[in-house]
This record gives C-alpha cells, sequence and structure tokens, in this order.
C-alpha cells in the first residue's frame, strides 16, 4: 500500500509537532524517519496509524482519504519500543489477541486464529515458545512476538515506533538483519521511526531526516550521507567536522587553505564541512598543517584529533588501524587535506559542494 501525507499540521499548545509535513511512502517500501528527540518522527507515525488527529492536512492510503479513519479500520500494524504485550497472556494469545477479539462478521474461527498463529510463529522463528509468558522470554525474543502480534492483523501498512531502542547493541544489529529480511519475505509497505543514524542508513530503503516538525532530506541512505541537504542533515548523520570559511578570490578560504569547490562559488561568510573519514594525511600539496593531540583505537578504525596550527580549530581523522604508529602519536606534526567536503553558506541556505 501506498501511503500520502499531504500538508500535516499538529501542535501540542505552542509546539509545532509537524509543521506542514508532506510526504509520499512508497508501496513495498522500508522508509525510516529519522530525527532529534521533538523533531516531529513519532507525532508522524502516530498520524498516520490513527493514534493521534492531525490538525490540518490529511493522510491518503492508496489515493482514498483515511484522515478519519479509526485506528480499526486503517488496519495498521503498530509495534512499540517497550513491546506493550499483555504480560498474563501466553505467547500464542498475545500474538492471537488482535484476531480474537474482533466481532460480528469480522469474527476469525478458532481453527483459522491457531493457523495463523502457527504460521507467525514460525515467520519469527518462535517455533515452540508459543505456551511461555512474555517474562520467560529476553528482550529480542519479545519484540518479534511484537511484530507477529501486528502482522497478525494482516495490516496494509507496518509502523514501528523505535523497535529496538530498549535493546543492548549485538541484540539491535541481529534483529536490523532480521527485520530486513522479513520485510524482503513480506513486502509489506514498512515505516519505522529511530534516531539511530546506523539504524536507518543500515535498515531502510529512503530515510526521511526531521528537524523541529519538517523534513529537511527525503532520499537514499547514501544521498543522506554523501549529500547532505542542510547543516543540520550534515551535522546529523555521521560525524563530521565544521569550521569557518570566507568566500575570497574565488576560492573558499578555510584556516589558510584555499578551497574550490565544485559548481558555483559563493560569497560572504560560509561553513566547511568534511567528515573525519574524509581528511587524510599527505606528505606535499596544499595542506592544513596540524598536530595530534590525541589517537583511539577503536577496532579497525584509528581516531585521530589533531589541531590546526593556525589555532582556528581541532578537527577529527579517521584512518584504517593499521596506519597506526609513530607518525600518529600524539605530538606528532602532520598536514591533513580533505579529499571530499561540503559547504553552506552562514546564513543556512542549502549550496553544498
Amino acid at each position: 500500500m501506498g501511503i500520502k501525507i499531504e500538508h500535516l499540521g499538529k501542535r501540542f499548545g505552542n509546539f509545532a509537532a509537524l509543521d506542514d509535513v508532506s510526504l509520499d511512502i512508497r508501496q513495498g517500501e522500508l522508509l525510516a524517519l529519522l530525527g532529534p528527540s521533538g523533531s516531529g518522527k513519532t507525532t508522524l507515525l502516530r498520524v498516520i496509524a490513527g493514534l493521534e488527529q492531525a490538525d490540518s492536512g490529511r493522510v491518503l492510503f492508496d489515493g482514498e482519504d483515511a484522515t478519519r479513519l479509526s485506528v480499526q479500520a486503517r488496519r495498521a500494524g503498530f509495534v512499540f519500543q517497550h513491546y506493550a504485550l499483555f504480560r498474563h497472556l501466553t505467547v500464542e494469545e498475545n500474538i492471537a489477541f488482535g484476531l480474537r477479539v474482533r466481532k460480528g462478521r469480522d469474527r476469525v474461527p478458532d481453527a483459522t486464529i491457531r493457523a495463523r498463529v502457527a504460521e507467525l510463529l514460525a515467520l519469527v522463528q518462535l517455533d515452540g515458545f508459543g505456551a511461555r509468558y512474555p517474562a520467560q522470554l529476553s528482550g529480542g525474543q519479545r519484540q518479534r512476538v511484537a511484530l507477529a502480534r501486528a502482522l497478525a492483523i494482516e495490516p496494509r501498512v507496518l509502523l514501528l515506533d523505535e523497535p529496538f531502542g530498549a535493546l543492548d547493541a549485538q541484540v539491535r544489529r541481529d534483529l536490523r538483519r532480521w527485520l530486513r529480511e522479513l520485510h524482503d519475505r513480506t513486502g509489506l509497505t514498512t515505516v519505522f521511526v529511530t534516531h539511530d543514524q546506523e539504524e536507518a542508513l543500515e535498515l531502510a530503503d529512503r530515510v526521511a531526516i526531521l528537524n523541529r516538525g519538517r523534513i529537511e532530506q527525503l532520499g537514499s541512505p547514501a544521498d543522506a550521507y554523501d549529500v547532505p541537504a542542510s547543516p543540520f542533515v550534515y551535522s546529523f548523520v555521521g560525524a563530521v567536522n565544521r569550521l569557518p570559511a570566507q568566500w575570497g578570490e574565488g576560492a573558499l578560504q578555510v584556516a589558510g587553505l584555499p578551497l574550490r569547490p565544485r559548481g558555483e562559488a559563493g560569497q560572504g561568510e560560509a561553513d566547511l564541512f568534511v567528515r573525519p573519514e574524509d581528511l587524510h594525511l599527505v606528505e606535499e600539496g596544499s595542506a592544513w598543517p596540524a598536530t595530534i593531540v590525541d589517537a583511539q583505537r577503536t577496532g579497525p578504525r584509528l581516531r585521530l584529533r589533531a589541531r590546526l596550527d593556525d589555532g582556528q580549530a581541532e578537527v577529527d581523522i579517521e584512518l584504517p588501524a593499521d596506519r597506526e604508529g609513530p607518525g600518529t602519536a600524539p605530538g606528532q606534526q602532520v598536514r591533513l587535506a580533505p579529499k571530499r567536503f561540503g559547504w553552506f553558506p552562514r546564513d543556512g541556505a542549502t549550496a553544498p559542494a
């Protein structure tokens, strides 16, 4: 099912949770809503589900206006961060709950419910766990039960609100891979909320990045990282060094180094953005002279902190761990050159290199 969001607005008192948000969610895609706390991502998800009503705008499911439809009529499967399982019900009963509460003409026969529950237990890799209670499961297993319960009603769309936020790092990584495989098998349109950049970039087909109730950028995970549309996106998605710059003599002057971005030249004050992995140690050519002030080995990566000799700033550099040695020790004099970078006028207008 495709979902179209048209000019949604939602306020809580004086706070604008959603500010004229429009978005097309493609049929069968896995879309991440990414942003910091208070950016509006959970409110947007709840409006799609019908758990919140927008003050203005529309939500369309396959072209039909669903704005005033009830939660049940929308048939959206919703998964919460903290599972929201019924502790007094077994795994089987939790999964079956949405089917058993149907009444009248919508009532589902017991045999059909049992078959559906068995099918879902196999799908979420919990065969043999049906008679257990939530307290007898690990966090990752509980979240898979929550997903099975959401899928039991045969939803038109699957909505997940920080589904892995309550789990430890290794379980999150395992469940991310599992969710991607599950999505590819079911082909269900899926929207999930996260503030974890790695999670969004690894899982999603596209990422909508929200800030202050607005969508700052919508595109592929690669575009969000490689071609940020604003200073906020550059700073929020991945690590980045931000340096003051000034246009002069047809070049972007940054800490005494003239840089010539692709595209049209600007004027006045600007900010340069360069990611740690795009700063290289060079022997010759135009570069910033700097002094290493800190070096840390993190698994396969070597993270350096260096102070530019002009005293304007310190920058982070990320190198393969095999570069570790005397030439990268604190106190070492080095020369740094940006391999790739972006820039924005100081007023925040979007004009990346």
